[in-house]
């Protein structure tokens, strides 16, 4: 049902506010480069330190903004069941396609407790969901066994695989098949993913380079191997950059740079340290893109 190159979107701030301008102005930005969902308060969204009234405008935003030109997928994760399905509710009532749902973090539920979350969710909202597995965030690695019997509902449709296993999304992909749809969780395993059955990522790095992120899915999917491998190659420098810190803090600050956005983050998230930015800088320069 989603496939493509979705954005894993920020939320720019202005003066401790959501800056709604800036975030119109990157939803249009995606549009036009050829992004193929926008995915509004998620991990990138810094969703952990949003207000439930802020994380409601945000997904209104993002659904009025997009206007039905490409998919809306909502964050509505929680580590509580009732709050997710609160959120998921939301999301259906202001019209988003679907909801991306994390698994509970901090408190560890065990397989079992991360099936009945996710059937709890899945048979309170009609609404299509993916879920997203996340464990270095989450600190519990939700297993394919588990991913198995949950496609079985016929509304989880997808899931974001960010373990950093390729093995792991293998074995969704042979298991659960055209039941449901794996997307990357990580950038730089968007190509070995794809190459095991996955249909594309929500992605952090297309907050700065949409049109490659497209089209590097795109290659891949329509049978241009070599060309989606010099994409993925082409861009492997800012897969690590983005990353030189905790997420979202150098994409945010790459958009800044780049004149997207007021870099601001909300603590416990801080500005990058001056070592880390200097080299970070030195990628979106050697990229073209500052």
């Amino acid at each position: 049902m989603f496939t493509g190159a979705l954005i894993a979107i920020v939320t720019p701030f202005r003066n401790g506010k959501v800056d709604e301008k800036a975030f119109g102005d990157l939803i249009e930005w995606q549009i036009t480069n050829g992004t193929s969902g926008i995915v509004p308060c998620g991990t990138t969204g810094e969703s952990a330190t949003l207000t439930h009234q802020e994380h409601h405008r945000v997904v209104e935003l993002t659904v009025e903004v997009v206007n039905r030109r490409i998919p809306v997928i909502a964050g509505a994760g929680s580590n509580s069941t009732a709050e997710a399905v609160s959120l998921t509710k939301h999301a259906k009532q202001a019209g988003a396609d679907g909801a991306l749902l994390i698994t509970p973090y901090y408190n560890k539920p065990t397989q079992e407790g991360l099936y009945r979350h996710y059937k709890t969710i899945a048979e309170s909202v009609d609404l299509p969901q993916i879920l997203y597995n996340i464990p270095g965030r989450t600190g519990v690695n939700m297993l394919p066994s588990t991913v198995a019997r949950l496609c079985g509902f016929q509304n989880i449709v997808g899931i974001k695989e960010g373990s950093g296993s390729v093995q792991q999304a293998s074995e969704i992909a042979s298991t659960c098949g055209d039941r449901m749809t794996v997307l990357a969780g990580d950038d730089a395993l968007t190509l070995p993913m794809m190459a095991v059955g996955g249909k594309g990522v929500i992605s952090v790095t297309s907050n700065i380079v949409p049109s490659e992120m497209a089209q590097l899915v795109k290659a891949f999917l329509g049978g241009h191997i070599e060309e989606a491998r010099r994409i993925h190659f082409a861009l492997s420098p800012l897969f690590t950059a983005l990353f030189y810190e905790t997420n979202p803090i150098p994409v945010k600050t790459a958009l800044g740079m780049m004149g997207k956005i007021d870099p601001e983050l909300r603590l416990p998230l801080c500005a990058m340290a001056t070592e880390a930015k200097g080299q970070l800088a030195q990628a979106l320069k050697d990229a073209g893109l500052v």
